[in-house]
């Protein structure tokens, strides 16, 4: 009736199947596209080895201790039963399960969940109940397995404590060993553990841990494994441990890590798997070495921003929280604390005690923050305002890099440092994307019939337009205030990001349709169809969107959706799932072309955005970049998209809150803030000689070009490769006339 579960009064207890296959929690282990380990997840992390990977010495010292006559009985041992209830009779507490009934409670959890029955809530009967499972489990386990694949079952699965489970975990964690090296001391601290996990841990009660591994050693004396004398002189070593616990998560933590979790879990759930405990093999499409570089153009770059950042504000006497007018916003500290889970906690700890509430969150204390300086972090004397404090005058970061063709995300930089920064400025953090949101605007124009030679007067305008039922006007600004009056070609618009063309431009395509396109190649947030979209206020956007948006460009018109995982394996090696690639054309093949040639021309046209890029090392083998600086109203955002043959970049940079940024200054353009993250992350990547990411031009478009987009940009007095790290058009004193005339504009297009 045990077995059968009679009536739920039992529960349920291992069925043929579990018996002969028994699932054993491991450990998911993570991998980079090149082959690195980068993480593991778990509950109870087990790394299982054969018995020929383990001491003999621990094997003979838990049979001695634990189960001495193991080898002589089938599951149930008659004697040690009668010794333990006559034991029990004399009020001393004696075991008097085998091994084998030990593996059978720890593989099959007979005393947990669905195994307990209705009888497993009666005091007393619940005990005879569950002994009886595993008497009848370890019987049948006797049967099935050999005493050698029962032990090396039980060595790999019990707890050692500290959240070690098995012998191999067990033996790094305490000893920093492996378990065929563990000495007959070690083996004994190990075996003795198993009786008490907590109470017998040798970290945290060396002396319990002593005492029992003293007892340990002395039944392997008695058992002839060890002499007396080896006994006597192992009892009186004192235990020494190299101690290293390992978390749930074990690796380096980071951004993409977590974007691992998110996905993998999701997919676990609808496919019953468990990331947790099924020791799954997760292929990544990350790089790691192109992941380090990131990370370092990332560190270097925001290190010395950061320096000019505290300098500027330092030498205005002021916080960098300001208002549009430049004055530091008052109470901004105590207002943002109120956001805090820490501030809801201490409100709710001190209800109705406003004195209490500000005395905690005046309380000083030593707290360990991120630095710039030295090791990464330091020690200060802060109260939880202060804290708050500390780390909003910090710039924040986020850069992907992604392979165009594939979708694989090749680098994820979340942030600064994820131990201290745990938001992720990649995926989580959406922001105006200020002119870097220009290209969708040209892009639709090219798809309704303009061509890049079309041309587009700098001139100041009035938009007109309705809203809710309302005759509304918009008058866009360049950055300068100041406008050329140039008939520009829309290439050399939107590569001197040009607020006047760009908004014409706009106007004629209509809002509508740039909101369209913009979903077409990638952007997945909502956006508004306002007059302004074209730069960028039509709605808050992630470097994740931005960067799949300008990969269309790159791969011939394909949308790619961005892939972070290839595949994943089942504990064997087998391949449970295979993550392919999915592409959609979206945009034609001559559009996504021209849209490079386009992007090209931040770095060719005259004054383009894009041409401190020259200043670094990524111009030989004739090689071609394209890309589009941004910066939104106040620098509150510095945005960069950079296009090569092989990649798609962005990096954004900025602020925690918007109202945190350089004020009225160059340096909080994109051009000045993100694109030396960019350049300096390609030279990584070129010197690389182990990387397959190489110079080169952009394939040449297969078919016929049926649009003018080869046209005559007049030069300026400054030269070509000219450093001008701006968002819109600069002042320029012309020193040649350009050819004036109507805008070059399909007819079906012309505004009425």
């Amino acid at each position: 009736m045990v077995a059968t579960n009679f009536l739920f009064l039992f529960g349920k207890s291992p069925g043929l199947e579990e018996l002969e296959n028994p699932k054993v929690e491991q450990p998911s282990e993570l991998y980079t596209s090149d082959g690195l380990l980068i993480g593991r997840y778990y509950r109870e992390n087990r790394s299982p080895v054969p018995l020929s990977k383990m001491a003999p010495v621990l094997i003979k010292a838990l049979v001695a201790t634990e189960d001495v006559r193991y080898y002589e009985h089938a599951g149930i041992d008659p004697q040690a039963l009668v010794g333990s209830v006559y034991a029990a009779l004399r009020g001393d507490k004696r075991g008097g399960s085998t091994i084998t009934q030990q593996l059978a409670k720890n593989l099959y959890k007979t005393r947990r969940g669905e195994t307990r029955g209705l009888l497993g809530h009666v005091p007393v009967v619940n005990t005879l109940v569950a002994k009886m499972k595993e008497w009848l489990t370890a019987v049948e386990l006797e049967r099935r397995y050999t005493k050698e694949e029962i032990l090396r079952m039980y060595l790999n699965t019990v707890e050692y404590g500290s959240n070690a489970f098995g012998i191999k975990v067990a033996a790094k964690t305490f000893f920093s060993t492996s378990p065929d090296s563990l000495t007959p001391s070690q083996a004994a601290v190990l075996v003795g553990v198993l009786n008490n996990p907590t109470a017998y841990n040798p970290r945290f009660h060396p002396e319990a841990s002593t005492k029992r591994r003293n007892l340990v050693l002395q039944r392997m004396g008695q058992s002839g494994i060890l002499t007396a004398a080896e006994v006597q002189q192992l009892q009186a070593e004192p235990i020494v441990l190299q101690y290293q616990v390992e978390k749930h998560v074990d690796g380096p933590e980071n951004y993409f890590r977590g974007a691992i979790s998110s996905f993998v879990n999701a997919w676990c759930e609808k496919n019953g798997y468990d990331m947790y405990r099924d020791g799954l093999k997760i292929y990544t499409t990350l790089d790691s070495r192109m992941q380090a570089h990131a990370e370092e153009a990332v560190q270097k770059r925001m290190k010395a921003l950061q320096q000019q950042f505290d300098r500027f504000w330092r030498n205005r006497g002021s916080n960098p929280w300001v208002d549009e007018e430049g004055n530091e916003i008052p109470n901004f500290i105590e207002t943002q604390i109120k956001r805090t889970d820490l501030y809801k906690r201490l409100a709710e700890r001190y209800k109705g005690q406003p004195a209490r509430l500000d005395s905690a969150l005046n309380a000083k204390r030593p707290m360990k923050v991120f630095t710039w300086k030295g090791d990464g972090d330091t020690t200060l004397i802060l109260s939880p305002l202060d804290s708050l404090a500390y780390y909003k005058h910090f710039l924040q970061a986020g850069m992907m890099s992604m392979d165009p063709h594939t979708g694989y995300v090749k680098a994820w930089v979340g942030g600064l440092n994820y131990r201290f920064f745990q938001y992720d400025h990649v995926k989580q953090g959406k922001r105006q994307a200020g002119s870097t949101f220009k290209p969708f605007v040209y892009l639709t124009a090219l798809d309704k019939g303009y061509a890049p030679c079309d041309r587009i007067r700098d001139q100041r305008v009035t938009i007109k337009y309705v809203e809710n039922g309302k005759p509304m006007e918009w008058q866009p600004d360049n950055v300068t205030r100041e406008y050329t009056g140039i008939n520009m070609t829309l290439r050399h618009a939107m590569a001197r990001s040009v607020n006047s063309v760009t908004a014409q431009l706009t106007e004629r395509v209509g809002w509508e349709e740039v909101a369209k396109y913009a979903h077409k190649v990638g952007i997945r947030s909502r956006l508004l169809p306002v007059p302004s979209i074209g730069l960028g206020s039509g709605g808050d956007v992630s470097v994740y969107e931005m960067v799949n948006a300008y990969s269309t460009f790159v791969n011939g018109g394909f949308r790619t959706e961005p892939l972070i995982v290839t595949r994943i394996e089942d504990r064997n090696g087998n391949v449970i799932k295979q993550f392919d690639p999915q592409q959609k054309r979206v945009i034609p093949a001559e559009t996504a072309w021209l849209m490079l040639y386009m992007l090209r021309g931040g770095m060719d046209e005259p004054g383009g955005t894009s041409q401190a890029l020259w200043e670094y090392e990524l111009w030989k083998k004739n090689n071609q970049i394209g890309g589009k600086t941004g910066t939104t109203s106040n620098y509150s955002d510095g945005w960069y998209m950079g296009v090569t043959k092989d990649l798609v970049t962005g990096v954004w940079v900025g602020g925690e809150d918007r109202s945190i940024h350089f004020f009225r200054t160059q340096q909080g353009e994109g051009g000045r803030m993100a694109l030396p993250v960019f350049g300096t992350y390609m030279e990584k990547l070129y010197r690389d000689p182990k990387l397959d990411i190489t110079m080169g031009p952009f394939p040449k478009y297969a078919g016929k070009i049926n649009k003018k987009y080869i046209c005559y940009t007049e030069d300026y007095s400054r030269p070509k490769r000219e450093t001008v790290q701006i968002d819109s058009i600069a002042v320029d004193n012309l020193l040649e006339q350009i050819n004036s005339g109507a805008a070059d504009v399909p007819d079906s297009l012309k505004t009425p």
